[in-house]
């Protein structure tokens, strides 16, 4: 059983593992979009068969892929204080239908030319695709991780917040997965004309029993104990959430600055940097990435538990560190020419990474009182992964081609991680603070009762 708490409702731990699988299944949607939509083969079919004329397909797949991330802050802005209002259950069923739907429709979409085409329809069906996608996103991941948070019991939040990542790592994995046995089982000919819509296909199942588990719980206890004290927002506290807490969500979004080029760097920008940098077949670099995507898998949950013990600030502070040490050594190690220093230096930013994906999911909702919780994070979260993270690929792939220095994956890490530093020293540790006490921040960002 979790903790008794005053006019919180108390939940066993069964209700736990499926509010924390409920989550998480979210997150492995999201994340299966981009295993498929990033990875070698499909990224470059789907510049070639929906845009026309000549150039760079992977570039511009990448652009397609980077267009969803601009409107993720208005996504965070309409459905978190919307989760704030209505309860977390309730917008979470929204977003992973929303986004599941999607994925699947751009395997069904006619193409820009051959047999089975719309013309210049194409490319304007498969943009209002990943808008709507990059909309419904932008209010998945602050409710997901809101909702593992105030279900977990305080002394074990960073084990249970570190399933949320397991999400993102099991939906790319299987993402990448899916479109190599696709493009290894038949013709690359076969592969470009009908075989690149399967792994989309594929994401409709897994969303549907998604939304099945989510329909299956009640509410956050910590929702529902606000809507009993009365202190649930009328409307949607848009206003009250910038408002009060703006100094936080900027703290929020510096951390996130780091977290989201580092993620978005090893899974959707290092993949074409295999293939056109370093020249690595791309069967290769997917079987090179979903290896070390599965050590980091297998370390997430004890690196979560460890955070229980020892705090998140340790954690979120050796990753920032060894990102601005380690992260021009690790690139020389895979431009060596070796295989084996290539996987080296990959799974060294990989493990710096799995520091940082073990502890935000407990970390970053502990940030924000439960009345405004949702909207706050998805709205910091989605502002500085649509600046930051979705323009990844495209900035770091031009930075390149214009510039010849093939070291820019480095620069950026270490640029960003210089910047997260600060907010990382800024924000009160909150380990072993009970969720229902963050109940309110001062003017200088602090949570009332929540010591550094």
């Amino acid at each position: 059983m979790s903790e008794p708490t005053t006019g919180k409702p108390d939940v066993d731990q069964r209700t736990v593992k499926r509010a924390v699988i409920a989550s998480a299944m979210g997150n492995a949607t999201e994340w299966y979009d981009y295993g498929v939509f990033t990875s070698g083969a499909i990224a470059t079919t789907i510049g070639s068969v929906f845009f026309p004329g000549e150039g760079n397909a992977v570039l511009k797949s990448l652009a397609l892929l980077a267009v969803g991330f601009i409107v993720r802050p208005f996504g965070g802005a309409f459905f978190g204080p919307l989760g704030d209002k209505l309860g977390r259950q309730k917008v979470l069923a929204i977003t992973i239908l929303l986004m599941s739907g999607c994925t699947f429709l751009v395997g069904v979409l006619p193409t820009y030319a051959g047999g089975y085409s719309m013309g210049i329809a194409a490319p304007i069906a498969i943009l209002l695709l990943r808008l709507i996608q990059g909309f419904s996103t932008g209010g998945e991941y602050g409710g997901a991780a809101t909702f593992i948070a105030e279900y977990a019991p305080t002394k074990r939040r960073g084990f249970f917040g570190s399933f949320l990542e397991m999400g993102t790592l099991a939906g790319y994995v299987l993402g990448n997965s899916v479109v190599l046995i696709t493009s290894l089982s038949m013709s690359t000919e076969q592969f470009d004309t009908w075989g690149w819509r399967i792994p989309f296909f594929i994401a409709l199942p897994i969303g549907a029993v998604g939304l099945y588990l989510r329909s299956k719980l009640e509410d956050t206890p910590e929702f529902r104990r606000l809507e009993a004290t009365g202190n649930k927002p009328d409307k949607a506290p848009l206003k009250e959430t910038l408002q009060r807490n703006w100094r936080m969500i900027l703290n929020l979004i510096g951390i996130v600055l780091l977290l989201n080029i580092a993620d978005y760097m090893l899974l959707t920008t290092m993949p074409t940097y295999f293939t056109d940098t370093l020249h690595i077949n791309s069967n290769t670099s997917t079987l090179i990435i979903i290896g070390v995507e599965i050590v980091q898998f297998s370390i997430l949950i004890p690196l979560g538990a460890l955070s229980d013990r020892i705090g998140r600030k340790p954690l979120l502070l050796t990753a920032a560190l060894g990102f601005i040490v380690l992260s021009w050594p690790s690139i020389k190690l895979m431009q060596s020419g070796s295989l084996l220093w290539l996987i080296v230096g990959f799974l060294i930013v990989a493990i710096l990474l799995a520091l940082m994906l073990a502890v935000i999911g407990s970390t970053f909702p502990a940030m924000f009182p439960t009345r405004v919780r949702y909207g706050s994070f998805a709205i910091g979260y989605n502002i500085s992964t649509s600046l930051f993270g979705g323009t990844c690929g495209v900035v770091v792939t031009a930075l390149i081609d214009s510039t010849g220095n093939a070291d820019w994956p480095a620069y950026y890490l270490i640029i960003a991680a210089l910047i997260a530093l600060v907010p990382i020293l800024k924000i009160p540790e909150t380990s072993q603070v009970p969720i229902e006490q963050i109940d309110t921040a001062d003017s200088g960002g602090r949570l009332a009762g929540v010591g550094k």
